[in-house]
């Protein structure tokens, strides 16, 4: 047996690691902030969620998730991410960054959609270039279009620390699609 493997098993593997930590969410219902979307362009839809005049989408409590600017084509959202969102090696996982940068890629596209337009992703393309650990301190991300068409959109995203540093980008293909009527 290899010096690096564990020969002395805990008792209870549970008290070995120490008190367990909890996270508590709360969101709103997700179905009636999507039923305003069709209501209102893009932009105005991301604004009014800005202002607190629409709730958040759930997934924004899960990663922690607020929309600083909106305008027609470019959006930043900031995150805080905790060490619920850590890897094995104690640094934040990289989905916890996807998720960010396809949010600000997918919500600049939105911004520059007419009433009635929504999107989906259809692909992105995360190029993680700094491990963001603990101390990293609260993310910044910025997702600008790139260009955006009638039935697919191009958008581009980056995500910096908190001393401004890069710590991923993306780029990510966007469907545009019909946004079913909203039912009073």
């Amino acid at each position: 047996m290899s010096e690096t493997q564990q020969t002395d098993a805990p008792a209870s593997a549970h008290e070995a690691w120490g008190e367990p930590r909890t996270r508590e969410l709360t969101w709103f219902d997700p179905m009636q902030i999507a039923a305003q979307a069709p209501l209102m362009s893009g932009v105005e839809f991301l604004t009014r969620m800005r202002e607190g005049v629409i709730p958040p989408p759930p997934i924004a409590a899960h990663f922690g998730l607020d929309i600083d600017v909106v305008e027609e084509g470019r959006v930043t959202f900031t995150c805080a991410p905790d060490e619920s969102g850590f890897n094995p090696i104690g640094t934040i996982h990289g989905g916890v960054l996807c998720t960010l940068l396809d949010t600000v890629c997918g919500c600049a596209m939105q911004s520059v959609l007419p009433q009635g337009k929504g999107y989906t992703s259809v692909e992105i393309k995360v190029n993680y270039v700094k491990a963001v650990r603990g101390n990293s301190g609260p993310l910044t991300a910025e997702g600008t279009v790139v260009k955006a068409g009638s039935r697919v959109g191009f958008t581009e995203g980056v995500v910096r620390d908190a001393t401004g540093a890069v710590v991923a980008t993306a780029s990510s293909t966007l469907l545009v699609f019909d946004l079913p009527p909203a039912h009073p």
